[in-house]
Parts: structure tokens; C-alpha cells; sequence
């Protein structure tokens, strides 16, 4: 079903959102984008005349109940981007009082879904190395199901618009599904824009491709690069990944993050890279600094040569001319991950470099996907979010969707 041609009148739709935002130490909200994202969806439930009921998890409680995790604290955050007072079950497996006082036009936030180990289904307390975990297993797929079936019964139909949960079959995110029938699932708007604006990406390729891999770990990338190898024009690696790159050719990296393990990795994708004709463009210097902090002494030395006691903490001078002159050009641009440690304000330049150069491409034409938690807090700290063709709200669903993979999240909505 699609959700525009779906009326919500009289109806209760059950909603699995991402609110899972970012809280400061006294629960204020700092970044609402998340909340944003969802209200077009959100907002056509209550316009049709449909109760609202929104699901969703915060951080990783581990299927416990964690004060600092409750999604109470953002009900005022979700009722005044909403417009509505929006009431809030503190228990989302036994809200059936919450669910039957709700009227249409009123809204109902349920708490997070995490404090219950069913809803991301595995099991708790048990190591995978024991002889009973495939029992224990098994045992809590039963109660994932049950749990699902409880939040399914709450509703008269099912919309999935939680694009950054997409690649986990968890309760709320999948199972669901399985008890809504074709006409009354549906996904929702984000999700929809967030499905089309990877398609544009992988499916829809204007050329120049150039994709920019940033973050400290090529463990956590390489499936996604590899596959980019097979597709891109030019690919840009950054952030702590360059100095895993440098020292697999046998470079001086001081005390830089560095994956020992992957050095053998790293000279493999160089050698892909060659082989399809891609332009792999690499940190070739970087600002090097004597302590992880944003006060610490800085120099600029090559990224391969850097002195010992010291650590590369962003791109340097040259790198970010080369990171620019591979972007300027593009026609699709896809960014995840920061060329440095953008938190400190020291070290921001190489990832504000990216992020001009992506601009300035998009200005004369090019699409451009921003995904991934930093690099999206990258674009908003520079307060260039309207300077993009598109911002995702996933990281992990987005690299997976990049990657290939089918979501659980939308095969359970198309029946894929």
C-alpha cells in the first residue's frame, strides 16, 4: 500500500519512527532533525482524522529499563513539532489503557522499545559459544513474534518510517509486519525518500561518481567500499582509515589510530581500486597534533612521516585541494564519514573542505547523499544542510542499502 493513497480516518496506525536522538546530560534534546524527518508522515495520520500511536527505540539499553534512555523525556520535543499534546504509555507492551482512551486526532508516544530484549530478538545472558544458545535462540524468536503481535494489536494498520532501523530485523521494524495485511502496511514518507534517494544513487548514476569514506575504521567500511569499487569513479578515503592506509605502504604514523589487522585489506583495495580504473585518492599530508584534544600543538607533516608521540587528527593543506578537486566535478557524490576529528573545533577543516566542495558541486548540478551520524553533523554544525541534494537519516541501512543488501525493513513492507 502506498501511503498517499491510504485515508487514516477513524483508523489506528501504529508508527515506527527514529526518534532516537541526541539527549544532553539533563535529557534536552540537542538535534532534532530526527524528529523532523518524520513529521510528514506523522502529520498525514492526524490530517486524515487517524489515531497517532509512535514507536521507537533510544540508544542500546540492552533490554533494560534505563532511566536516561526513556523516551519520556522527548514528548515535548515530538507534541511541539507535532502541534498536538502528545501522551506518552510508560510501558510499551502493556499500553492497551493508553491505546483505547486514544481519539482520532490525538497522538501517543509509546516508551522505548529496547527496554524489552524481544524487540531486537536475541538472546540475553547467554554466550554464543554455549551449547544452549541455539535453544535460547530459538526461544526468543518465539518471544520476539509475541512481542511484535502485542504491538500489532494495538493498531489497525502498520507504517514503517524508520529508514536508520531499516537493516534490523527487530520487532517493530519487520516482524510487525507479518501481522498486517498487504492494504494496511505500508512505508512512510521518509522511508520512501530515503528508498529513492539510494536508488538515485546506485541505480540513476550521472557521472562522475565520487564517493567520500570517512571514519577511523576500515573494518566497519570495506564491504561498503569494495562494493564502491565496482561502481564509482573516484574514491576518497579519510578520517583514521589514511593512516591504516599509510602504514600498509610502509609509511611512519606516530601514534595515529591505525587497524593492524586490516593492513593486508588496505593494500587489496589499492590493488582494486587500480584494477577498475578508479581514481583511489588518499591523505597524502595531515594536521598532526601532540594529544587528542582540541588544545593540543599541532603541525602539518606528510601522512605517511609523522613523528613519533604524535597522531593525525584531520586532512591536511594539500589532501583537502585533492579531496576538492575529485568532488568539484562530480555529478553524484555520495559522503559518509568525516575527514577528521570534526568534534574539535581544531580539526574540523578537512571535513569543511568536503562539505564546500560538495556544495559547490551540487550548485552546478550534481545530486549529492549525506548519510551517516557524523556526516550529517558535519553538514548541520556548518549550517549546510540546505547546500545538498539530500541528507539520510541512516547510517548503517544506508551503507547496507549501498552495499547491495536487502532491508528487512522494506522487504517486510513490499514482501520482498
Amino acid at each position: 500500500m502506498n501511503i498517499d493513497q491510504f485515508n487514516f480516518a477513524g483508523k489506528k496506525a501504529i508508527v515506527r519512527v527514529d526518534f532516537n536522538v541526541p539527549l544532553d546530560e539533563n535529557g534536552n534534546v540537542t538535534d532534532e532533525t530526527r524528529i523532523r524527518g518524520a513529521l510528514p508522515t506523522l502529520k498525514k495520520v492526524l490530517s486524515d482524522g487517524g489515531a497517532l500511536i509512535m514507536m521507537s527505540h533510544m540508544g542500546k539499553p540492552k533490554g533494560k529499563v534505563k532511566k536516561e534512555l526513556s523516551l519520556s523525556q522527548i514528548v515535548k520535543n515530538v507534541s511541539a513539532a507535532l502541534g498536538v499534546d502528545v501522551k506518552f504509555a510508560p510501558d510499551c507492551a502493556n499500553a492497551d489503557t493508553e491505546v483505547a482512551a486514544l481519539k482520532p486526532g490525538e497522538a501517543l508516544l509509546l516508551e522505548n522499545l529496547r527496554f524489552y530484549p524481544e524487540e531486537e530478538g536475541k538472546p540475553v545472558g547467554i554466550d554464543k559459544e554455549d551449547p544452549k544458545y541455539d535453544e535460547a535462540k530459538k526461544e526468543m524468536k518465539e518471544r520476539q513474534k509475541d512481542f511484535a503481535k502485542k504491538l500489532a494489536s494495538y493498531a489497525d494498520c502498520y507504517v514503517m518510517d524508520a529508514f536508520g532501523t531499516a537493516h534490523r530485523r527487530h520487532a517493530s521494524t519487520a516482524v510487525i509486519a507479518d501481522y498486517f495485511d498487504a492494504d494496511h502496511k505500508m512505508l512512510g514518507y521518509l522511508m520512501e525518500k530515503e528508498v529513492k534517494a539510494v536508488d538515485n544513487v546506485l541505480s540513476n548514476i550521472k557521472r562522475p561518481f565520487t564517493a567520500i569514506m570517512g571514519g577511523s575504521k576500515v573494518s566497519t567500511k570495506i564491504g561498503i567500499i569494495e562494493n564502491l569499487l565496482g561502481k564509482v569513479d573516484n574514491l576518497i578515503l579519510c578520517g583514521g582509515m589514511t593512516y591504516t592506509f599509510a602504514k600498509a605502504q610502509g609509511g611512519k604514523i606516530g601514534k595515529s589510530i591505525c587497524e593492524d589487522d586490516k593492513l593486508d585489506v588496505a593494500l587489496d583495495v589499492i590493488k582494486k581500486a587500480k584494477e577498475n580504473g578508479v581514481n583511489l585518492v588518499l591523505g597524502t599530508d595531515c594536521i598532526a597534533a601532540d594529544d587528542f584534544s582540541n588544545d593540543a600543538h599541532t603541525q602539518v607533516c606528510p601522512a605517511n612521516n609523522i613523528p613519533d608521540g604524535w597522531e593525525g587528527l584531520d586532512a591536511g593543506p594539500e589532501t583537502r585541494k585533492a579531496f576538492a578537486n575529485a568532488i568539484k566535478d562530480a555529478k553524484t557524490i555520495l559522503w559518509n564519514g568525516p575527514a577528521g576529528v570534526f568534534e574539535f573545533d581544531n580539526f574540523i577543516g578537512g571535513s569543511k573542505a568536503i562539505a564546500d566542495a560538495i556544495a559547490e558541486a551540487t550548485a552546478n548540478g550534481a545530486f549529492s547523499l549525506i548519510g551517516g551520524g557524523d556526516s550529517v553533523a558535519c553538514i548541520n554544525k556548518f549550517g549546510m544542510a540546505d547546500k545538498v541534494s539530500y541528507i539520510s537519516t541512516g547510517g548503517g541501512a544506508l551503507l547496507e542499502a549501498i552495499e547491495g543488501k536487502v532491508l528487512p525493513g522494506v522487504a517486510a513492507i513490499k514482501g520482498e
